[in-house]
Protein backbone atom coordinates (compact mmCIF):
# COMPACT_ATOMS: atom_id res chain seq x y z
CA UNK A 1 0.00 0.00 0.00
CA UNK A 2 1.43 3.32 -1.14
CA UNK A 3 2.01 6.29 1.76
CA UNK A 4 0.16 8.90 2.02
CA UNK A 5 1.89 12.41 1.03
CA UNK A 6 2.90 14.56 3.65
CA UNK A 7 2.29 18.47 2.62
CA UNK A 8 5.86 20.33 2.34
CA UNK A 9 7.29 23.14 1.64
CA UNK A 10 9.79 24.56 -0.76
CA UNK A 11 13.24 25.72 1.29
CA UNK A 12 16.52 26.64 -0.06
CA UNK A 13 19.49 29.10 0.99
CA UNK A 14 19.68 32.38 -0.59
CA UNK A 15 22.50 32.46 -2.83
CA UNK A 16 24.26 35.54 -1.58
CA UNK A 17 23.51 35.91 2.34
CA UNK A 18 22.97 32.20 2.90
CA UNK A 19 20.09 32.82 4.83
CA UNK A 20 17.36 30.12 5.03
CA UNK A 21 14.43 30.98 2.52
CA UNK A 22 11.05 29.23 1.69
CA UNK A 23 8.87 29.65 -1.46
CA UNK A 24 5.40 31.50 -1.28
CA UNK A 25 2.47 30.63 -3.32
CA UNK A 26 3.26 34.13 -4.76
CA UNK A 27 6.43 33.18 -5.96
CA UNK A 28 8.84 35.20 -3.85
CA UNK A 29 11.34 34.13 -1.51
CA UNK A 30 10.74 34.76 1.57
CA UNK A 31 12.93 34.46 5.34
CA UNK A 32 9.48 33.34 7.38
CA UNK A 33 8.45 29.57 7.03
CA UNK A 34 5.24 30.94 7.70
CA UNK A 35 4.94 32.60 4.64
CA UNK A 36 5.53 29.49 2.65
CA UNK A 37 3.52 28.05 0.26
CA UNK A 38 2.10 24.44 1.82
CA UNK A 39 2.55 21.76 -0.94
CA UNK A 40 -0.86 19.23 -0.27
CA UNK A 41 -0.27 17.41 -3.49
CA UNK A 42 3.03 15.62 -4.62
CA UNK A 43 2.70 16.05 -8.45
CA UNK A 44 2.19 20.02 -7.43
CA UNK A 45 5.14 19.55 -5.36
CA UNK A 46 7.49 18.17 -7.15
CA UNK A 47 6.52 21.60 -9.78
CA UNK A 48 7.06 23.88 -7.64
CA UNK A 49 10.41 22.56 -6.69
CA UNK A 50 11.39 22.35 -10.65
CA UNK A 51 10.43 26.14 -10.66
CA UNK A 52 12.87 26.97 -7.50
CA UNK A 53 15.93 24.62 -8.71
CA UNK A 54 15.46 27.01 -11.91
CA UNK A 55 16.16 30.07 -9.94
CA UNK A 56 19.98 29.49 -9.65
CA UNK A 57 21.24 33.10 -9.87
CA UNK A 58 19.11 33.82 -6.32
CA UNK A 59 19.37 30.71 -4.04
CA UNK A 60 21.29 26.99 -3.74
CA UNK A 61 20.00 23.75 -2.47
CA UNK A 62 16.04 24.30 -2.95
CA UNK A 63 14.41 20.84 -1.51
CA UNK A 64 11.17 19.82 -0.14
CA UNK A 65 10.79 20.05 3.94
CA UNK A 66 7.99 18.30 5.50
CA UNK A 67 5.27 20.65 7.36
CA UNK A 68 1.91 20.68 8.27
CA UNK A 69 -0.62 23.68 8.92
CA UNK A 70 -0.90 25.84 11.33
CA UNK A 71 -3.07 28.74 13.32
CA UNK A 72 -0.15 30.87 11.23
CA UNK A 73 0.82 29.32 8.46
CA UNK A 74 2.82 26.49 7.70
CA UNK A 75 4.89 25.02 10.54
CA UNK A 76 7.90 22.61 10.60
CA UNK A 77 7.83 18.70 11.69
CA UNK A 78 11.04 17.35 11.94
CA UNK A 79 13.56 19.06 14.12
CA UNK A 80 15.83 20.12 11.59
CA UNK A 81 13.79 22.16 9.54
CA UNK A 82 12.49 23.94 13.11
CA UNK A 83 16.42 24.52 14.11
CA UNK A 84 16.35 26.08 10.36
CA UNK A 85 13.79 28.62 10.90
CA UNK A 86 15.65 30.24 13.59
CA UNK A 87 18.65 30.95 11.65
CA UNK A 88 22.50 31.08 12.30
CA UNK A 89 23.19 30.38 16.01
CA UNK A 90 27.01 31.15 15.93
CA UNK A 91 26.03 34.64 15.12
CA UNK A 92 25.65 37.84 18.16
CA UNK A 93 22.86 38.71 15.87
CA UNK A 94 19.81 38.32 13.47
CA UNK A 95 16.55 35.91 14.23
CA UNK A 96 18.06 34.19 17.37
CA UNK A 97 19.72 37.12 18.81
CA UNK A 98 16.70 39.36 18.56
CA UNK A 99 14.49 36.17 20.09
CA UNK A 100 12.13 35.78 16.94
CA UNK A 101 12.74 32.44 17.61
Amino acid sequence: MARSFTPKVVTANALVEGDVIYLTQDDRWSRSHQEAELLEDEAHAQLRLLFAQAQKGQIVGAYLADAKAGPNGPEPIHFREAFRTRGPSNYAHGKQEAGNV
